[in-house]
C-alpha cells in the first residue's frame, strides 16, 4: 500500500508532469489568442481559459466532445503538481527555507488563481442621480423573469438562467402555474418592426405581446470587443390546468420592459434581462463628476458622491468612489468603470472576488523566500572568501 502511495506521489510530483503542463498551457494560449479573432473575446475566455476541457461542436444543439485540457484543470493539475512537490521534498531545514518560501508563495498565487477563475463574480451598478439601488447586474449573464403581485410587502419572482432557454425543451417550476416551452432561440438576433423592411416576407416573432409586431433575424455571434450578443427567445406558454396553450411570446435583450398575460384569472409579467444579484444594503447617487482635457473629449477624471446605507448593521455614510479609489463593503469591491453617454449617471464595476488578497500575501512570501535565500548564500560567499584570504 504505501509503495502504490508512494509511486503516486512521485508521478504527480514529477518534473516531467510540470513540462506537460507548461506545454499545454503555451498550446492552450496559442489556440485561444488565434480563436479570438474569429470568436471574440468573452466566447474564448468562457470556452478555452475559464473551462475544464476546450470542446467542439458538431452540431448547435450538441453538449460538445472534449478534445483539450482547459485553462482551469491545466492550473488545478499545475497545483496539485507543485503542493506534491513540496511534500516530497520538504525538509524544516534554514538551508532550504528560502525555497521552501518560494514554493509556498507560488501554491498561494496559483490557489488564488484557480479560485478567482471559479468563484469571482463581475457585475455593474448604473445609476443616475438620485437613483437608488440594491442590485447590479452581469453584462455577460442573462435571466428570464416571471414576476406576479403576492403580498403588499412585494411581488413573487421567478428568475430562470438564460442558458436553460439555450438547452431548449420546456421549463417548468413549482411556483409558477404553467410551463414554458422554448420554439425559438437566437444567441444573437435583430429587431425591428414589422413594415420597416420587406412587409410581405415578414411574419410576427410570435402571437402575443410586442412580439406579434416584431420580425426576428438571426445574426452571428459578436466578436468585437464593444459588442454584444442580443439574446432572443420565442416561448410558449402552456397552463398546467388542462394544458391549454395560451400562445407564443417573444423575449429579447432589445426589449426594455416586461410583458403582461393572464393565467387562470391571475396576472404575470416575463422578461428577458440581465442577471441580477442582490445586496443586503444599497447605494444612492448623490452627484457625479466628469472632467475632460480642455479642448477634447477624452476623460481626465471622473468620480461618484454615493450614499451607502445598511440598515442591517446601522451603516449609512457618504463614500466618493473615483479612479484607483474603490470602494469595499462586505467582500464587493466597486470600481468607478465609466459613466452614461449624457453624463446623467454613473457605471460603477463590482467585483466579488474572494481570492483577491493571494497574490499580495503570495508576492510577500516570495519576496521573503528570495531575500533569505540571497542571504544564506551571500552570507556563505562572504565566510569562504575570509576563510580564503585568512593570513
Amino acid at each position: 500500500m504505501m509503495t502504490a502511495l508512494h509511486r503516486l506521489l512521485v508521478s504527480i510530483s514529477s518534473l516531467r508532469l510540470t513540462v506537460v503542463c507548461l506545454a499545454a498551457a503555451f498550446v492552450l494560449v496559442l489556440a485561444g489568442t488565434l480563436a479570438q479573432v474569429r470568436e471574440g473575446l468573452s466566447i474564448v475566455q468562457d470556452q478555452y481559459f475559464q473551462s475544464w476541457f476546450v470542446r467542439i461542436y458538431p452540431a448547435p444543439e450538441s453538449h460538445g466532445i472534449p478534445v483539450f485540457p482547459g485553462g482551469h484543470l491545466i492550473g488545478a493539475v499545475l497545483l496539485v503538481n507543485l503542493v506534491a512537490a513540496h511534500i516530497r521534498r520538504f525538509s524544516w531545514t534554514w538551508r532550504k527555507l528560502g525555497i521552501q518560501l518560494i514554493h509556498l508563495g507560488l501554491i498561494i498565487m496559483l490557489t488564488g488563481g484557480l479560485a478567482t477563475d471559479l468563484f469571482s463574480v463581475t457585475s455593474y451598478m448604473r445609476l443616475k442621480g438620485g437613483e437608488t439601488r440594491n442590485f447590479s447586474e452581469s453584462d455577460t449573464c442573462t435571466e428570464l423573469v416571471l414576476t406576479t403581485p403576492q403580498t403588499a410587502d412585494g411581488d413573487q419572482v421567478t428568475a430562470v438562467p438564460g442558458e436553460v432557454l439555450a438547452d431548449g425543451g420546456s421549463i417548468t417550476h413549482a411556483s409558477l402555474p404553467f410551463k414554458i416551452v422554448v420554439k425559438e432561440f437566437y444567441p444573437n438576433s435583430e429587431l425591428h418592426l414589422i413594415g420597416q423592411e420587406n412587409p410581405a416576407a415578414e411574419r410576427p416573432a410570435a402571437s402575443n405581446g410586442a412580439g406579434n409586431r416584431i420580425a426576428i433575424t438571426k445574426r452571428p455571434r459578436a466578436t468585437a470587443m464593444n459588442q454584444r450578443d442580443t439574446m432572443s427567445a420565442v416561448l410558449e406558454i402552456i397552463s398546467t390546468k388542462g394544458g391549454k396553450s395560451l400562445g407564443t411570446w417573444l423575449v429579447s435583450m432589445a426589449m426594455g420592459q416586461a410583458q403582461d398575460f393572464e393565467v387562470d384569472g391571475r396576472p404575470w409579467s416575463i422578461e428577458l434581462r440581465p442577471s441580477r444579484y442582490y445586496k443586503p444594503y444599497s447605494l444612492s447617487l448623490l452627484e457625479f463628476t466628469h472632467e475632460t482635457y480642455a479642448g477634447t473629449g477624452t476623460a481626465k477624471n471622473f468620480s461618484s458622491t454615493v450614499t451607502l446605507a445598511d440598515p442591517q448593521h446601522n451603516e449609512t455614510r457618504q463614500v466618493k468612489i473615483w479612479m484607483n479609489h474603490p470602494l469595499r463593503y462586505l467582500g464587493d469591491t466597486y470600481y468607478q468603470s465609466g459613466f452614461e453617454p449624457d453624463n446623467s449617471g454613473t457605471v460603477l464595476q463590482v467585483v466579488r472576488n474572494p481570492g483577491y488578497q493571494a497574490p499580495y500575501v503570495a508576492c510577500v512570501i516570495v519576496a521573503l523566500g528570495l531575500l533569505i535565500q540571497f542571504t544564506y548564500h551571500l552570507t556563505g560567499f562572504v565566510r569562504r572568501a575570509t576563510t580564503a584570504n585568512a593570513p
